[in-house]
């Protein structure tokens, strides 16, 4: 754990005094105020009305839960600084557990710092610390190891160079530009990720550019390593339409070439393409989300794929907030694949070539301030799946039941300057 330490504290250190340098070394104009919250995790949002702090702007917050104005301080050659802060504790009870994944555990699920300079021509992002990534169907997996062999201490830090009021260029590790759910915990309508999610990227490195278009559109390109591969063959887009409470957003992504390399954050799927369309309507005390979504791994023995195989399916998000700072968001998915077990096809849900998964999450949700509560009821149900590959001792029972807690702390501008 020491070690670990050190390394959180040498890589945060090392990447701001390197961005700071670069930032005090140029000529900006007066600060403006943080922008507000973007459609998309590093999209271009436009500036609030008011002069007081808004949350961080470079990460999707889907709902129910609300970001805390940041903390905002000058910080000398490091710029004017906005910083939050999470530190949040998970349990998990689970029935059907496969070996190796205990039936009950408690851990720190989050314990990270988020620092932007957001004014000027040059500005920065950098979150650092630990996190969790629990997933329906999946074991868990600790802070600890989560952080070792996926994203490191440091998952998410760019430069964002402002070239203009309507294009940004954005440079580092990125959040992905793909899917209705983003990667972290607090981020999205449910402590887990699901299913759906599970087959896409979370975090890629490489290049983006953002570009607004008019009142209602934007438009986001990257080019990229695609499933964390550090092989840079990977193209990225997103287009965005909101007007008043609809918003409507295309995703796509590619490999352009092939990649052999595979890790746990680089699985086969870096050799796919994939397709998405998410619907949201955002108005009072109602969000709802439904959203379709394909992916095909082309064939190529070079990579281990003997036969094309292909995930088709979707979501529907809904979450409904309460007085008193009270909500209950749902989550419910189908996703199924191609093929079967003895074609050769990939076995991209887990579940065995050519199963489906249906999924069902509710999580009453309560937050007051920084601090919220919550926690998912969560069941998943696998079908035309291969014995051995679903839940249990033996991998032949069929579902599973999930009861999650997640309590936790959002720091921000209360803390003391």
């Amino acid at each position: 754990m020491n070690v670990m330490k050190h390394s959180v504290l040498q890589g945060m250190a090392g990447v701001v005094m390197f961005l700071a340098i670069v930032a005090g070394a140029q000529t900006t104009p007066a600060p403006a105020p943080p922008p507000t919250t973007a459609p998309d995790s590093t999209t271009p949002a436009a500036a609030p009305a008011a002069a007081a702090p808004a949350p961080l702007s470079t990460f999707v917050l889907t709902g129910p839960l609300q970001w805390l104005p940041p903390a905002t301080f000058d910080a000398g050659p490091f710029g004017k600084l906005s910083v939050n802060g999470i530190l949040t504790g998970f349990s998990q009870f689970q029935n059907n557990s496969v070996p190796g994944d205990d039936k009950a555990q408690a851990t720190l699920s989050n314990g990270q710092i988020f620092i932007q300079k957001a004014d000027g021509p040059i500005q920065y992002y950098i979150q650092a610390g630990v996190y969790t990534l629990p997933t329906l169907s999946v074991p868990f997996i600790n802070a600890q190891n989560i952080v070792s062999n996926f994203y490191g201490p440091v998952p998410v830090a760019y430069l964002k160079l402002q070239a203009g009021k309507t294009t940004q260029f954005l440079i580092g590790s990125l959040p992905t530009l793909m899917g209705a759910e983003s990667t972290f915990t607090y981020q999205n309508f449910n402590i887990e990720r699901g299913i759906v999610w599970n087959q896409e990227n979370a975090i890629n490195r490489g290049i983006q550019v953002n570009q607004t278009v008019g009142k209602y559109l934007t438009a986001s390109f990257s080019w990229n390593d695609g499933y964390y591969s550090n092989r840079y063959s990977w193209l990225s887009g997103s287009l965005t339409f909101v007007k008043g409470p609809h918003t409507l957003a295309y995703d796509g992504m590619g490999n352009a070439g092939k990649t052999v390399f595979q890790t746990a954050a680089t699985p086969i799927q870096n050799n796919s393409y994939m397709h998405t369309l998410i619907y949201t309507y955002a108005k009072g005390s109602w969000i709802v989300q439904p959203y379709f979504q394909y992916q095909k791994l082309p064939t190529n023995l070079k990579v281990g794929v003997p036969k094309a195989t292909s995930s088709t399916g979707g979501a529907l998000n809904v979450s409904y907030a309460f007085k008193n700072g009270f909500s209950l968001p749902v989550r419910y998915e189908y996703l199924t694949s191609s093929g079967s077990p003895i074609d050769g096809s990939v076995n991209l849900l887990g579940f065995g070539a050519g199963s489906a998964g249906t999924t069902f999450t509710a999580t009453p949700t309560y937050q007051k301030g920084g601090m919220y509560l919550r926690s998912d009821l969560a069941y998943v149900h696998a079908s035309d799946y291969t014995i051995g590959d679903v839940f249990g001792a033996t991998g032949t029972n069929q579902s599973q039941f999930r009861g999650v807690l997640e309590f936790g702390f959002i720091f921000g501008n209360n803390i003391e300057k």
